[in-house]
């Protein structure tokens, strides 16, 4: 077994990270395997490096080790690419000028009383710069570049196997149907304008690079598994399987983000709790 934890370095990290970091630990310790770390800093805007030595800082305090040395997405821009360059050759991808703002306007115009829907990325693409055939030539590097759904999952059945619960208690083999994709998805971005790459295809990329096996994750990120699942079999790279774990909440029931300070694991240890006393909190 190959877990590994994954975050971003754009700010300190808090228990949320601390329960899904001590789990992937936890588990890979209980069955022999090894536990990874990944540095996702993709997003070049946000990344700091002092957030990058905080999040080593912090998760050895918690007691976690991990082989040297660390993978970190900004060193992989040339995978990446070549992922995409495969896709593209097969005509799945297609270049998307649209922002937020254009596609919330496409999707309030009146369309027979549809409302819009909600997927793992907002709302979900209404294919304003869909094409009707494939797009050919080279591929763009200053376009964000979607995955055409519907086409990428032609004559495909997928499946993974779920050994945690999604946010219905969804466990086991899931079977993941291409209307709900193509409804409740959409063409997903696979290459932003200011990255070259995305958090789903980058995802992929490195969890078949660094074999992992068993991707420990909170279930706010079940529904992009779908996502996974599908650029895996497109890419012809394994399938891990997921462990989504619940999600640490605040007093009001809200979800721990990186803007709560509060929560962060650097300000517990600067009120004096040790180790001990997070994983107490976290039931761990």
């Amino acid at each position: 077994m190959r877990t590994r934890f994954a975050p971003s370095p754009t700010g300190p990290l808090h228990l949320g990270h601390a329960f899904s970091a001590l789990t992937a630990q936890k588990l890979a310790a209980q069955a022999g395997g090894s536990f990874l770390l990944r540095i996702e800093d993709i997003d070049r805007s946000r990344a700091r490096p002092e957030w990058e030595a905080q999040i080593y800082d912090d998760l050895h305090w918690l007691g976690l080790d991990w082989p040297a040395p660390v993978m970190r997405q900004s060193d992989r821009l040339p995978q990446y690419r070549a992922a995409l360059g495969a896709l593209w050759d097969r005509g799945l991808l297609y270049p998307c000028s649209c922002n937020r703002r254009d596609i919330a306007a496409a999707l309030a115009a009146p369309q027979e009383g549809a409302e819009p829907v909600l997927g793992p990325d907002g709302l979900v693409y209404p294919g304003t710069c869909r094409p009707s055939t494939p797009p050919t030539g080279e591929m763009p590097d200053d376009l964000p570049l979607r995955l055409n759904m519907a086409k990428a999952l032609e004559g495909l059945e997928l499946s993974f196997h779920e050994t945690g619960a999604g946010p219905g208690g969804e466990t086991g083999t899931i079977h993941l149907s291409a209307a709900h994709m193509c409804d409740n998805i959409g063409d997903v971005i696979l290459a932003r304008r200011d990255m070259g790459t995305s958090y789903h295809l980058s995802v992929v990329v490195d969890d078949a690079e660094q074999e992992i096996t068993d991707v420990v994750r909170g279930r706010d990120l079940f529904e992009a598994t779908a996502i996974h699942v599908l650029l895996q079999r497109l890419l012809r790279l394994p399938t891990p399987r997921y462990h989504h774990h619940c999600l640490i909440r605040d007093d009001a029931g809200k979800r721990l983000a990186k803007r709560d300070d509060a929560r962060a694991i650097a300000t517990y240890r600067e009120q004096g709790l040790t180790p001990g006393d997070i994983r107490q909190r976290l039931g761990l």
